[in-house]
C-alpha cells in the first residue's frame, strides 16, 4: 500500500462498531482483522485511516447480514495529525465497503467527507465522496 502523508494515531480497535457510510446496502459493520498490518508478537492490531479492513456486516439488507468483506476506513473520531501541524478528528467512524481487490468501492456515492489521506491510498474511492476534508 502507498504510504499516507499524515502521522496517524490508530484509533479503532478490533469489534470497533462503525458505519458502512456509502450506498452498498450495510448499515452498521464491525471491524474483524487489519489487512496488511504489521504488530509485535502478541500484540493487536489497530486499524487507522486509509487502512484496509475486513468487516462484518451487522445491520443492513437481509442478504448481506453477517457476510464479511473488505472495506477501507474512511473516517474516525481520534484526531491524527498532520505534516503541516494541524490536528484532524471526525464526529464517527466509518467505512467504504470494497467489492474487489484491487481497491474498487461496491458503492456508488459516500455520505458525508472522507479524509484527505483516503485521497492519497484510495483514488477510485475517493472519487465517489462528496467532500474530501
Amino acid at each position: 500500500m502507498k504510504a499516507i502523508s499524515a502521522k496517524v494515531t490508530p484509533g479503532l480497535n478490533l469489534g470497533a462498531i462503525m458505519i458502512s457510510s456509502d450506498n452498498s446496502g450495510a448499515k452498521i459493520v464491525k471491524l474483524v482483522s487489519v489487512k496488511r498490518a504489521k504488530a509485535k508478537k502478541r500484540k493487536q492490531v489497530n486499524a487507522k485511516i486509509a487502512d484496509w479492513v475486513k468487516v462484518s456486516v451487522r445491520k443492513g439488507i437481509p442478504d448481506m447480514k453477517g457476510k464479511v468483506f473488505d472495506a477501507v476506513v474512511i473516517r474516525q473520531k481520534k484526531s491524527y495529525r498532520r505534516l503541516n501541524g494541524e490536528r484532524i478528528a471526525f464526529e464517527d467512524n466509518a467505512v467504504a465497503i470494497l467489492k474487489d481487490e484491487k481497491g474498487n468501492p461496491k458503492g456508488t456515492q459516500i455520505k458525508g467527507p472522507i479524509a484527505r489521506e483516503v485521497l492519497e491510498r484510495w483514488p477510485s474511492v475517493a472519487k465517489i465522496a462528496s467532500i474530501v476534508y
